[in-house]
């Protein structure tokens, strides 16, 4: 407990006790939009060091919650909706709150209370690290002994756990493939040899044992069902929720759990009972046969020399040039799914998109909670920010928030004039000659050749209007370069790019 040390009788105002309280826990950063009642609080906050930046769309600051937790925080809990709001956010404390929504009635905050009897409650403690039970991982390591095709897939529960250092070991030591969930993309480098990621559908269809290490089943991974899985898949659970636990599928072995103390567990075991899967089964064989087909084929769509750019050719050329330690965030539906398999990870929590929900407009909110932490702690560290037009669109008024902090973030917009696929102004042109847009133009449309670089410009940033892959180096290059000033670079593609072919439909469940 920490109690006040003013004088007797000095009065404190209720945003002053919950500053004070915020400050206690080891709060260190704000995020919020204030107004009446909750203007107070930021003040108080700042008058106690806590940082606050303050944002220009609610969505957006609620989804900090989901970028702090992703990247640099952890345990956030919910206490209410408002109006005006305000996020508060604790760093690299691991196993405490993380976050809160601050909604305070406004007689609360302008309470008057004697400050000598104010005292300030630390109330949370780290969890224990909990283990699975032997039996289970006796078991889990049986089933994986006696597999012909196994498969681990990472998920993001294991980068909240910093379990980077044991999985490599286990997946070096026992020579399995793996296949990183969006989030978990780097907990193992992406350009490790045992990374199937190029072959997914490939992998997750055939693989008679699948090892799910913080990953769950559900829409990101097809739920776990056939015909995207096996339908005698045998599925080793890790996961320290209980809750998540034999959703979707029954698992053969189950192992409750911390990701990072069970995968020891399981290197215990198998330093006890060796397993190295061999190089050249079948298996491994079929693998890379297929590896090699797809990163040919998206080699080919990226060095095409047509204009419009495609998908490809923007993303090799970012992938060239932005750096290999950068924090990456993404949303958007072509740009975020490409952007995965063509933009690799090499660290842990060093990435960030709409994750589980398929939320858009949480990029800019990502990469300003992101910029801010990294500012403090990781100056060096840049932050990406990789966009589509209409995700840009949901918050693109962070800009300026950006601007006004001046966080060196570098924005990337991949303009295809439209939701999915868009229209070219010759193609917008004719349509309106239909008569009324918003009874004739393709619901999946916008603005053709819309200036979203101007947006930062207006707010004291540097934009860039690219349509070739020369002036989008040229651009990278100064962007990368500029470590100082916030900017957009605004990349014109073809409008109707797309995906390469997929073997199954986005979403299994909903086609069968």
């Amino acid at each position: 407990m920490a109690s006040g040390s003013s004088a007797e009788g000095e009065a404190v105002s209720g945003a002053q006790l919950i500053a004070a309280s915020l400050k206690a826990q080891s709060i260190e950063y704000m995020f919020g939009i204030v107004g009446i009642p909750v203007t107070e609080i930021a003040i108080a906050a700042q008058a106690v060091g806590i940082k606050y930046v303050g944002m220009r769309n609610e969505q957006a600051t609620r989804s900090m919650s989901c970028s702090v937790r992703s990247r640099f925080f952890t345990c956030p809990w919910w206490d209410g909706k408002c109006n005006h709001e305000l996020l508060a956010v604790r760093t690299s404390i691991y196993g405490r709150p993380g976050s809160c929504y601050i909604d305070i009635p406004g007689d609360f905050v302008n309470l008057q209370v004697n400050k000598s009897s104010v005292k300030y409650v630390e109330c949370c403690l780290p969890p224990p690290v909990s283990t699975a039970e032997h039996s289970a991982v006796c078991k889990a390591v049986a089933i994986i002994a006696h597999s012909k095709q196994p498969l681990l897939i990472i998920g993001k529960g294991a980068a909240y756990s910093r379990a980077e250092n044991n999985i490599k070991k286990l997946v070096d030591l026992c020579g399995l493939p793996f296949l990183p969930t969006p989030m978990a993309k780097g907990v193992v480098p992406d350009n490790h040899p045992n990374c199937v990621a190029a072959a997914r559908s490939t992998a997750l269809q055939h693989a008679d044992v699948i090892i799910l290490l913080g990953a769950r089943l559900n829409w990101i991974l097809h739920f776990g069902l056939p015909p995207r899985f096996r339908q005698d898949v045998k599925v080793i659970q890790i996961d320290i929720c209980a809750e998540e636990l034999g959703n979707n599928v029954r698992p053969a072995a189950i192992l409750l759990g911390d990701i990072n103390t069970v995968t020891k567990q399981l290197l215990e075991e198998f330093s006890e009972r060796p397993l190295e899967y061999p190089s050249n089964s079948e298996w491994w064989k079929r693998l890379r046969e297929k590896i090699m087909n797809n990163e040919e084929r998206s080699k080919g769509l990226a060095l095409q020399k047509s204009l419009p750019m495609n998908y490809y050719t923007v993303f090799h050329h970012i992938r060239e040039l932005i750096p290999k330690d950068c924090i990456l965030v993404s949303e958007g539906a072509n740009t975020m799914d490409i952007g995965r398999t063509m933009l690799p990870n090499y660290y842990p929590r060093q990435r960030l998109d709409a994750g589980t929900f398929g939320t858009m407009g949480v990029g800019l909110a990502f990469a300003i909670a992101a910029a801010m932490v990294a500012k403090d702690q990781t100056p060096e560290k840049r932050v990406i920010c990789i966009e589509g037009d209409s995700a840009f669109g949901f918050s693109g008024m962070e800009v300026e928030t950006i601007c006004r902090y001046n966080l060196p973030i570098l924005i990337i917009v991949v303009n295809n004039n439209g939701i999915y696929t868009g229209l070219d102004a010759d193609a917008w042109n004719e349509m309106l000659k239909f008569g009324d847009p918003a009874t004739c133009v393709p619901p999946v449309s916008l603005l053709p050749n819309s200036h979203y670089e101007e947006i930062m410009s207006a707010f004291g940033g540097k934009g860039y209007f690219v349509k070739t892959p020369e002036e989008l180096q040229n651009a990278l290059k100064a962007s990368v370069a500029d470590r100082q000033t916030p900017s957009l670079i605004n990349v014109m593609i073809d409008p109707q790019s797309e995906r390469k072919k997929q073997e199954f439909p986005w979403l299994t469940r909903s086609n069968l």
